[in-house]
């Protein structure tokens, strides 16, 4: 590609069919009894407010012998106008017409020693007639533990860190803090979990528009995802629990919904959309439950959670 600035679509299209088949492998061999099952979906043209076309991949994981419920979707959208919530703070797009497409992933282990995770990693088109299209990538991936091994924590980040040495001395920096931030409660004042990488509205280098080196970040992420979760759930899936654990989980589950419906952009722009709904309130956990001002006793495990793992720290 001699300009470094031209989106190609295409490719990134292919990197991400990929993954999504790799991600899947993954899962299934360290699961060794339950499949993912396609749903293979596509929207008409007259379908939503949005005049949405395209489709997708959803894929999802049930009732394993380690994984409680998983899905790992690939979807390729199209929508012949922004909605204004995409516009508000870039007015500059308004009356484009958009496709988006990625692949967005949660795990919830019926384990509640191997920590529930997200990742995702997208890229975004906005298009109007005559004019160059506007495109930039976004994505990370993020771990929710509910009873933290800080090895596991460390290896995390170690992986994050590593996969973004090649880009340049602060690339981790900025995207870990911005996963601190992003993934917070603020209603809580809580961090949903420990955090990893976030980046968004990613289309240059060094100044300049650069699609190579931009689709290349992205796919390090997509990538690591495999390396950073893979050996946790390995090391962690045969530890022994029991109802006390298990009401923890589902207890600490209800942050993981509320910050999905409250704050998280992908779910926000795909209701606001008309996107497909069962595909994206796949993130919910299977089982959830709420208690009224509960609170941790202290010096146990649970009250490890919040005193040494969720506050914000330098895992590396």
């Amino acid at each position: 590609m001699t300009d470094s600035s031209q989106c190609d679509v295409q490719a990134v299209k292919a990197f991400l069919l990929d993954l999504q088949d790799r991600i899947c492998a993954a899962i299934e061999a360290e699961d060794g009894k339950a499949r993912f099952e396609e749903d293979a979906w596509e929207r008409g043209e007259s379908e939503g407010a949005l005049q949405l076309t395209g489709g997708g991949r959803t894929r999802v994981m049930a009732n394993g012998a380690v994984i409680e419920k998983g899905g790992v979707n690939f979807s390729h959208v199209k929508g012949a106008q922004l909605p204004a919530s995409a516009t508000a703070n870039r007015p500059e797009l308004a009356g484009r017409s958009f496709q988006a497409l990625g692949v967005s992933l949660v795990i919830h282990p019926q384990n509640p020693y191997v920590p529930t995770s997200h990742a995702n990693v997208r890229l975004f088109v906005a298009e109007k007639e005559g004019e160059a299209p506007v495109w930039w990538f976004g994505g990370g991936f993020d771990l929710t533990p509910f009873y933290p091994y800080e090895d596991d924590v460390v290896h995390w980040h170690q992986t994050a860190k590593d996969l973004c040495e090649p880009f340049g001395d602060g690339v981790f920096a900025e995207y870990k803090k911005w996963c601190d931030d992003y993934f917070y409660l603020k209603h809580r004042n809580e961090s949903r979990g420990v955090g990893g990488l976030f980046f968004d509205d990613l289309n240059r280098w060094d100044g300049e528009l650069n699609f190579a080196k931009s689709f290349d970040f992205m796919q390090a992420v997509g990538n690591g995802f495999i390396d950073a979760y893979v050996p946790i759930l390995a090391r962690r899936k045969h530890e022994t629990w029991g109802e006390r654990e298990r009401k923890f989980q589902c207890y600490r589950r209800g942050r993981y919904v509320e910050f999905n419906l409250v704050f998280d952009r992908g779910t926000i722009f795909g209701l606001q959309t008309g996107g497909r709904t069962e595909s994206i309130l796949m993130s919910m956990p299977p089982v959830v439950h709420w208690d009224y001002d509960w609170n941790p006793e202290p010096g146990s495990a649970e009250a490890r959670l919040y005193s040494d793992f969720l506050p914000h720290k330098e895992w590396v």
